[in-house]
């Protein structure tokens, strides 16, 4: 579907979304929907979860939630959504890449996402200004902390020259990301190379792909796929003793020598603060995509001493956790 074509739809809509979507009687509890990507237990819908606690809401009095989980099977979204929109649900939460599935949902029910790409380039909302349409949520994706990753790699590594840089080429907003990068590194006089992984298949050819150049860092986008895979990523970065940074908190619990991201439990429990406004009135088309603004280093010192690498005392401090 082009984005013109989809943005009309979400448009006309709007007009159809239920009653209870768009301002709660009190006292009747709202139906919910969560899509999630994954299996379970997932994280982030224990934290959307907490999201509602902390503002008042109480499940079984006032919300009730349906669950719904894709096992990483993404050709699945299409019939979980008609299965909750099957069960009547007011608004429907999507995780990750379950976000890609908004559209389908939209000529029924508004939807509030938590996307770790670009939504405009996925297709989901018009811009983050003015989401145009009957979703809205919070992008991880900023380039501002692509380019802070490559500053941090270099106090890390001084001495390092070429960085590996291993991505998902089909995840939102990857070439706005990699161009970022690129930039900084031609700022501090790195060179990039660029390493795509598409499947979990793909990773083992492209580790033998970086093992043979001349790289001697390693930054990995974070994304659903390279997460899921966090394990083998890491362990191929000792393996080859390259520096890594990664965009999550959980890669450098991995293994993985540092992360500088949003925290993902806080990012998550937002979304609770868009549920809340829509249920109470408030259309998706006018809250603003936002990104997170609470943010966390963490160096994992074990690994540091693994590869051998003293890291600088004025990075230590700036962290916000370390791993020994």
């Amino acid at each position: 579907m082009k984005r013109r074509d989809f943005i009309t739809l979400l448009g006309a809509a709007a007009v159809g979304w239920p009653l209870a979507a768009r301002g709660q009687q009190r006292g009747k509890p709202a139906r919910l929907g969560y899509l999630s990507a994954g299996s379970p237990p997932d994280n982030n819908f224990e934290s959307f979860l907490a999201g509602m606690r902390a503002l008042g809401y109480g499940e079984g009095r006032d919300f009730v939630i349906e669950v719904r989980y894709a096992a990483r099977d993404y050709s699945r979204f299409p019939a979980l959504v008609e299965e909750l929109l099957s069960a009547r649900v007011d608004l429907i939460i999507a995780g990750g890449p379950a976000s890609r599935a908004a559209p389908l949902a939209a000529a029924s029910v508004p939807v509030v996402f938590g996307f770790s790409g670009d939504p405009v380039d996925a297709g989901i909302v018009a811009s983050f200004a003015r989401p145009g349409g009957n979703a809205t949520g919070v992008s991880f994706l900023s380039l501002d902390l692509s380019v802070k990753r490559i500053d941090l790699l270099k106090e890390a590594k001084p001495a390092m020259t070429r960085v590996a840089v291993l991505s998902n080429p089909d995840h939102a907003g990857d070439a706005s990301e990699l161009k970022a990068t690129r930039e900084t590194a031609d700022a501090l006089g790195l060179a990039i190379e660029h390493f795509e992984v598409r499947t979990d298949d793909g990773f083992e050819p492209v580790f033998a792909a970086i093992a043979a150049s001349k790289c001697d860092a390693l930054l990995s986008f974070p994304d659903a796929l390279t997460n899921f895979n966090r394990q083998k990523i890491v362990a191929f970065a000792l393996r080859r003793r390259l520096p890594s940074i990664y965009g999550w908190k959980m890669y450098a619990q991995a293994g993985g020598l540092m992360s500088y991201g949003p925290v993902q439990h806080d990012a998550f429990a937002r979304l609770a603060v868009y549920v809340d406004k829509i249920l109470k009135g408030a259309k998706p088309a006018d809250l603003p995509v936002e990104q997170p603004t609470k943010l966390e280093m963490v160096v994992n010192l074990k690994t540091a001493k693994a590869l051998g690498l003293e890291i600088p005392p004025g990075l230590i401090l700036r962290s916000d956790e370390l791993i020994e």
